[in-house]
């Protein structure tokens, strides 16, 4: 049941986070192109700004699984106490917060500007790249505390 369970949890991370860890970090670049180039292709800008912005929220929402199987596998190799186990729930739940506080509203506010064409100003793209890079590495060290596990008795 562990390996089944393990297997999901990787599985569910892979699927999940890495489409919304892509598409957030093409969105900022790609609200600026959109905001260069107002007049020309302004309708396939939008729609590839909303695209990015609905598969960040979708995807967001699959990722629930992965902390759920991550609780469920931890359960059964019997780590919950573990030191690094608990440092990535931490860095888990920061990265959901940064996520669904700071990320997909600051996309829903461009995406708003853009289909409104209003102006979109560096300093709003560049903020929204921070919050995606912090996103990002949250879930790099996460994936790394995963791989290495501190203290683990298997010997990797």
């Amino acid at each position: 049941m562990t390996k089944t369970l393990l297997s999901l949890h990787v599985l569910a991370a892979i699927i999940a986070i890495g489409p919304v860890s892509v598409a957030a970090s093409m969105f900022p670049p790609a609200v600026r192109r959109a905001g260069a180039n107002e007049s020309e292709s302004g309708i396939s800008a939008a729609a590839t700004i909303q695209l990015l912005h609905r598969i960040c929220r979708v995807y967001a929402g699959i990722g629930l699984a992965v902390p759920v199987l991550g609780f469920a596998t931890a359960s059964y190799m019997g780590v919950l106490g573990s030191g690094w186990l608990i440092a990535s729930i931490i860095l888990t739940a920061a990265a959901a917060g940064i996520l669904v506080v700071l990320v997909l509203p600051s996309q829903d506010r461009l995406l708003g500007r853009i289909i409104d064409n209003g102006t979109i100003e560096r300093s709003h793209t560049a903020q929204l790249a921070m919050y995606t890079g912090i996103f990002n590495l949250l879930w790099a060290v996460v994936t790394v505390l995963m791989v290495v596990r501190p203290g683990s008795t298997t010997g990797a």
